[in-house]
């Protein structure tokens, strides 16, 4: 720990030696009460420690670029061009600010002091504790003209002898008497920053924890949100197997001056119901410290502290949640009061403009029974809140939650007041945003009850019970989900088929009829009036949206079973697109199929008093080869060949053998391999934007075959 091991040594371990680290033995001693734990989260959270420091500096204004470079002997290195760590000797102590700021546990300019409003190092002891964790950590400082650097081996500062180049094995002489911060360098006029470099000891960090380049990446990406301006430049040095820098140096730069408002418009991906609205406002509250007195003793002083707030939010057609909160560009993942303040006043204002603009909204007798609760609110939801005031306290050192209790009234009031003025606004953007909005709110409450009563009478009734599932629907008699099976059919005609060629064990059938609503376009409410969608819902009896529950769905598989024309593949469709945006994890298992049905049935001729055979081709190019085949062996067929235009064509056996027997089907799995691309294109073919999609079919217009078109 202190570089001189040998009981020998001992006369030289001296009472400067105690005093620079009898602060830092705490954090060696329980790193986990500093940064979390000693994986690969406690390596990277260091590693935010220094990057934080950093960005303080481009908070204050003193700075606008960083570079984070993870070197191939596994230190990692932050630079920036801010005002630079001071270098003059701190009275109090009689040591140069570098060595206060890297050996001191709560100090440097964060821990009580004025030099910055608000900053990420909150605790102030971010860069000793961090310089107690690194087996060796080098910091080099620009100012006034010169380059000052000094070095430490696990807390204490001493010099490297770094003749066969820099590393935590080269010999270390610890200081005795006094420290030393060296000139080793002069720079430009002007010219400011701050170099630090550490390599992790390995001796509290196990040699699998590594740094992240994805989770840099991300960080770096937020970073630059968060501070309009700031360009991150993050270098990947180490050629790592399985990393984006495996084949040699790669390099990513940060930069976005739109600030919260594109991080927002980064973050979502559903189709939007508002555009991204920005709520800002301050305010101030007291709060009782310890503060040193002229004596140097502490005493509780009431201070009055500015908290300003930043929300960027905006609503989508979707129905996941995405918030997230900072404190002075902190992520805080746990949330905290400025997380439940939000929360809070989000939901009271939605309250009060439902309840003023009920009459609009059609809100019945029967709805007047249920209130609109956090998650129909927060459903489609994007947002990013952000707090700045100084000195905010945190449940533990790796700030995960905020603690500090004014500010959640601060938050509410702020978000109450901004988010109003917006939705009961004049503005013809902002009213007809404000309505859609409420519409999708009370559609999302809808969908809530309407699931659950679903949920309620979706269970199968037993002999001495009554069922409330739908008429039509023809149910099987297996109470095994892994083994039943739902077809949901097109037609009446078709059903009676159906119920002949299916196996009543395990095969259901839910007859629909015609095309269904688009729900693409439609609103949750309307989805949810909807005959059709209502009943396939409530049979399938695991919800909708994001009150589904995949473990609650009925069936195992649920098989889409259409007319093989092109009306057929259009209610596939709107199909697919209903089950994509209400019931996804079905298609994410893997548990949505569409039916293959033939399109021709060809009678081969029996040979010399042999029972002739049918033999069923389910396209055109399929058909052609096999007339073809037949041809050439010498095999007549019945002409003409009888093409079916729909399932209600078929006998109860020739659907059973070629569509529903599993022993000799044929069925076309529905995956969702990128959701995201998937989406767009249900948004593209299926919803409101009628542009993009009248030049997707102009654009394919001229490639079209006319001889393919099914009329």
């Amino acid at each position: 720990m202190t570089g001189v091991s040998s009981t020998s040594a001992g006369s030289s371990y001296t009472a400067r030696h105690l005093s620079v680290l009898e602060g830092l033995e705490a954090v060696r001693k329980r790193p986990g009460m500093y940064v979390g734990s000693t994986d690969s989260r406690g390596l990277m959270h260091c590693l935010w420690e220094i990057i934080d420091n950093s960005v303080d500096e481009a908070l204050e204004g003193h700075g606008n670029r960083i570079e984070i470079i993870l070197h191939p002997d596994a230190s990692v290195e932050v630079r920036d061009n801010g005002r630079g760590i001071p270098v003059d000797l701190v009275q109090q102590v009689g040591l140069s600010g570098v060595e206060v700021v890297f050996t001191k546990l709560h100090a440097g300019g964060k821990f009580g002091g004025g030099s910055y409003a608000a900053s990420g190092g909150l605790h102030g002891v971010g860069a000793s504790v961090v310089n107690a964790l690194s087996a060796r950590l080098d910091v080099e400082v620009d100012r006034g003209g010169q380059t000052h650097r000094m070095t430490f081996r696990r807390g204490e500062p001493g010099v490297y002898d770094d003749k066969l180049g820099p590393g935590p094995d080269s010999p270390f002489t610890p200081f005795m008497d006094r420290s030393e911060l060296a000139i080793v360098g002069r720079t430009r006029r002007g010219l400011t920053g701050t170099r630090v470099r550490y390599w992790a000891d390995r001796q509290i960090f196990p040699v699998s924890a590594h740094f992240s380049y994805e989770e840099l990446i991300g960080r770096a990406r937020q970073t630059s949100f968060l501070v309009p301006g700031l360009e991150l430049v993050v270098r990947d040095e180490r050629r790592l197997p399985g990393t984006p820098g495996e084949g040699g140096v790669v390099e990513e730069v940060f930069r976005h001056d739109g600030g919260m408002v594109d991080f927002v418009d980064f973050l979502a991906q559903d189709a939007p119901v508002t555009s991204t609205w920005r709520l800002t406002g301050s305010d101030v509250f007291t709060e009782t410290v310890q503060a040193l007195d002229p004596h140097g003793h502490l005493s509780p002083q009431e201070v009055e502290r500015t908290c300003e707030v930043e929300v960027a939010l905006r609503w989508g057609t979707g129905y996941s949640t995405q918030v997230h909160s900072f404190v002075n560009i902190i992520a805080t993942p746990k949330g905290g009061s400025h997380l439940a303040g939000f929360e809070q006043s989000l939901l009271r204002s939605i309250r009060k403009q439902v309840e003023v603009n009920a009459r609009r909204l059609k809100i019945t007798a029967k709805d007047s029974n249920e209130r609109v609760e956090k998650d129909d609110v927060l459903a489609g939801l994007t947002a990013v809140i952000a707090v700045r005031f100084p000195e905010p306290q945190f449940e533990g050192q790796t700030k995960e939650v905020l603690g500090t209790a004014p500010v959640r009234a601060i938050v509410a009031r702020v978000v109450e007041r901004e988010l109003t003025e917006i939705m009961t606004s004049a503005k013809r953007e902002e009213k007809a945003q404000s309505a859609l909005l409420l519409e999708k709110v009370v559609g999302e409450m809808r969908s809530r009850v309407s699931a659950r009563m679903h949920k309620e009478v979706s269970r199968r009734k037993n002999a001495l019970e009554t069922s409330t599932l739908p008429a039509k629907l023809a149910d099987c008699r297996s109470d095994d989900v892994a083994r039943s099976e739902l077809f949901i059919v097109e037609g009446d005609s078709a059903l009676g088929t159906a119920k002949l060629a299916r196996m009543s064990d395990f095969q259901a059938l839910l007859p629909i009829r015609g095309k269904i609503l688009n729900v693409q376009r439609a609103s949750v409410a309307d989805m949810l009036k909807n005959t059709e969608c209502a009943a396939i819902i409530q049979v399938l009896g695991a919800g909708s949206g994001r009150t589904f529950e995949l473990e609650a769905a009925r069936y195992g598989k649920v098989i889409l079973m259409t007319d093989a024309d092109v009306d057929g593949a259009h209610i596939r469709t709107l199909l697919l697109t209903l089950v994509f945006r209400y019931m996804r994890p079905l298609v994410e298992a893997g548990r949505v199929f569409a039916a293959v049905p033939p399109l021709h049935r060809v009678e081969v001729s029996g040979t010399g008093g042999r029972k002739g055979e049918a033999v069923y081709t389910y396209s055109d190019a399929e058909l052609t080869r096999l007339l073809a085949r037949l041809e050439k062996a010498g095999k007549r067929y019945k002409e003409p060949i009888q093409r079916y235009k729909g399932l209600g064509e078929m006998d109860a056996h020739q659907l059973a053998e070629t569509t529903m027997d599993p022993a000799k089907r044929t069925l076309r799995r529905i995956r969702v391999t990128d959701a995201a691309a998937a989406d767009q294109t249900f948004e593209l073919l299926m919803g409101n934007d009628v542009g993009p999609r009248k030049d997707f079919i102009v654009a394919g217009g001229r490639g079209l075959d006319r001889d393919r078109i099914d009329a």
